[in-house]
């Protein structure tokens, strides 16, 4: 080995980030990501330290404003940060918690500013700031009102004193960095207001206002107001405001859904200095929704209060079916999934000193939350049931019948999808497999019948594009169970196919194709078909949607034909840029029919200056040529990868839209009919 130049390494090669830099050169590690769930994150921050004074007592009201640019404006009435000089850091202690990494009133103890909070670790406000390209803290206690303004996390001028106040809280402002958030600031409102109202659920009495001012036109000046509700501006604005706590929640999570039970459970206790507050209904779903917290922090990866709550249940659960004799020796015990199905609950835990896994609070760490949990939940809902024998009986029936739904799939997936056909020995008559072995290179097709079938099958790349024709409309799986779904061939197909099995054993290493290509008709039933397939996806495929794995192809609406020159076009709009001006002839092929012509004697002489529009109603009217050039090529066409920005709005639309409950889906048709685009 040949020796290497030596290379000079000392102290001087160690690098000392000081101050907020730390947070701007690596601020996935505080917010998680740049994009846009962690530009919302900041929001959750600034809020958090607002909430938490609201939880100590000290506050009952904040105001959360999208002023224009997308400037974030956070006002409560709490007690104001001190702007008193730090002891130790020997400047206002407003600035120290602005500029200062680890520095709030959430550390020492009994001697902290918080009983309870669930801020970042006493990094929020200054993690913001450091990620802001401009940040201005207010505060107004003692008679005062007091300011300091930020450019990227470094401060402008020391505090200042501004002016006298008879109102007492803290008002902070800030604009996002277009440097650090690449992918663009701009807020989404609906994802702000659920969350907020979230948030007022969990905190009773606490008024929560959330308005959106990007809107207006005139220039917004807030300096002289403390609310900026007080410039009484005709701009969107929601207050949230709820005495009823969890139980409130509850009946909000479920108003679109039939409920089992006609009393929700409610429990709120301390156990071993952890707070517990637990309420849950069962509904009639096949989905469970745990809607955990911890210090009023949303954990949606759960954690160790989650892990309590789903022991103490499957336990207690098991423990009253023997002792009744709801079972069957023969039936074994309920597990997990069975005492879950159709379950709506919202765990809630307030501790002392908290620990998440993660900055970003995703999960909760801290173990007595567990014990606490199991405890708090075991006792209350044991008496729960004894105290109400028939709702004792409507959640056995529910779990009952989970249990044999599922000892059904196991059977139904052990006789359909056999070893064999799971590691794609025996791939589906109908499938036209690609030759390509590899997952990462390979896409599979979901096209609608065998005529789009029969011309993409031709007009493909055979090494790495498979075809998978459906015949109709597969089943709606938001109204079956697994078991009945595996009976479905059209599903049975797709699922040996992809090669990830599905239910418990499920298997995402095992996915055949890294792009699985939804392609329909553009029309009702074209949509209807695709609606389908993302709920299939949604519900028992979600990983191959979080993977990034699944596609919508969007075929073009025309072909364009001026002279001898060919383009397609997309939209209606694309259309008439690439129609241009001139004489214009528009063939419907569904239709075999004309449906505009103009021609006089001067078209005549023009002829080859004619733009003849064709209209595409589905896939089989392209030939193999065309579908390839517009669908199938990867240089040239045009896919929609699916994601899910918001699982609980999705969860939501797909339980109105698609599940068993006739008037949710009724109302929603009226109230958005005006918005659809209908193609006549």
């Amino acid at each position: 080995m040949a020796k290497e130049k030596e290379q000079k390494y000392g102290a001087e090669q160690i690098s000392v980030l000081e101050g907020l830099e730390p947070v701007r050169r690596r601020p996935g590690m505080y917010i998680g990501t740049t994009g846009i769930d962690g530009l919302h994150h900041l929001v959750w921050e600034i809020f958090d330290n607002s909430r938490d004074e609201a939880m100590g007592g000290y506050c009952d009201e904040i105001e959360v404003v999208v002023l224009p640019g997308d400037i974030i404006r956070v006002t409560d009435n709490g007690r104001g940060i001190p702007t008193d000089i730090h002891p130790k850091t020997k400047v206002s202690a407003l600035e120290t918690v602005m500029t200062t990494l680890h520095a709030g009133g959430k550390f020492g103890g009994e001697n902290s500013g918080y009983k309870v909070s669930g801020g970042l670790h006493g990094v929020g406000a200054s993690v913001v700031n450091a990620l802001s390209l401009y940040t201005k803290a207010e505060v107004h206690h003692d008679g005062g009102k007091f300011m300091q303004e930020y450019t990227q996390g470094k401060k402008k001028a020391a505090v200042k004193k501004v002016g006298s106040s008879k109102a007492h809280g803290t008002v902070i402002t800030f604009q996002p960095d277009p440097e650090i958030f690449k992918e663009g600031v701009v807020f989404d409102y609906d994802t702000i207001v659920n969350r907020f109202r979230q948030q007022a659920y969990l905190v009773k009495k606490l008024r929560i206002r959330v308005t959106d001012a990007r809107k207006y036109e005139g220039k917004i000046n807030t300096d002289d107001v403390v609310y900026f509700s007080e410039l009484n501006l005709e701009v969107p604005s929601t207050t949230f405001y709820f005495e009823g706590g969890l139980v409130s929640l509850v009946k909000y999570t479920t108003r679109l859904q039939k409920s089992l039970s006609n009393k929700i459970f409610y429990v709120e206790k301390d156990q071993d200095n952890v707070g517990v507050e637990i309420a849950l209904r069962y509904v009639d779903d096949m989905t469970d929704k745990i809607i955990p917290f911890a210090n009023n922090i949303y954990t949606p990866e759960g954690g160790t209060h989650v892990t309590g709550f789903k022991t103490a249940l499957t336990r207690l659960l098991n423990t009253y079916s023997k002792k009744n004799n709801v079972l069957k020796e023969t039936e074994g015990g309920f597990t997990g999934e069975d005492v879950l199905e159709g379950l709506v609950v919202v765990v809630s835990v307030k501790l002392p000193e908290i620990q998440f896994e993660g900055q970003t609070k995703a999960k909760l760490g801290s173990m007595e939350a567990q014990g606490a949990v199991a405890t708090v939940f075991g006792e209350a809902f044991s008496a729960f049931l004894e105290e109400n024998p028939d709702e004792a009986k409507v959640i056995m029936n529910k779990a009952i019948l989970a249990l044999k739904a599922r000892k059904a799939a196991k059977a139904a997936k052990d006789s359909i999808l056999r070893k064999g056909a799971l590691e794609g020995m025996t791939l589906p008559g109908k499938l036209a497999d690609c030759q390509s072995k590899s997952a990462a290179e390979s896409e599979i097709f979901i096209v609608e019948g065998d005529s789009a079938g029969g011309t993409a099958k031709m007009g493909r790349d055979r090494k790495t594009q498979a075809i998978l024709p459906l015949r109709g409309k597969i089943l709606n799986v938001e109204r079956a169970r697994l078991d009945r779904m595996l009976g479905s061939e059209q599903i049975k197909n797709l699922v040996i196919a992809m090669g990830t099995s599905i239910g418990d054993t499920f298997d995402l290493e095992k996915i055949r194709y890294h792009k699985i290509i939804i392609a329909t008709d553009a029309d009702v039933d074209g949509a209807h078909i695709t609606t389908l397939l993302l709920t299939l996806f949604y519900r028992y495929f979600r990983q191959v949607i979080d993977a990034g794995y699944l596609y919508i192809a969007q075929p073009p609406l025309y072909k364009i034909k001026k002279g001898k020159q060919i383009s397609y076009a997309y939209t209606d709009e694309e259309r008439i840029k690439l129609a241009g001006e001139g004489d214009v002839e528009i063939e419907n092929l569904e239709d075999g029919v004309v449906e505009e012509v103009e021609e006089t004697e001067e078209d005549v002489k023009k002829k080859a200056n004619k733009v003849h529009i064709q209209r595409y109603k589905g896939l089989g009217e392209m030939n193999a040529e065309e579908l390839w050039e517009t669908t199938m090529d990867p240089a040239h066409r045009m896919i929609k990868k699916v994601n899910v920005d918001d699982a609980e709005e999705a969860n939501k639309i797909f339980d109105i839209l698609m599940g068993s409950e006739v008037p949710p889906r009724k109302s929603f048709i009226q109230s958005n009919a005006k918005l659809a685009e209908i193609d006549i």
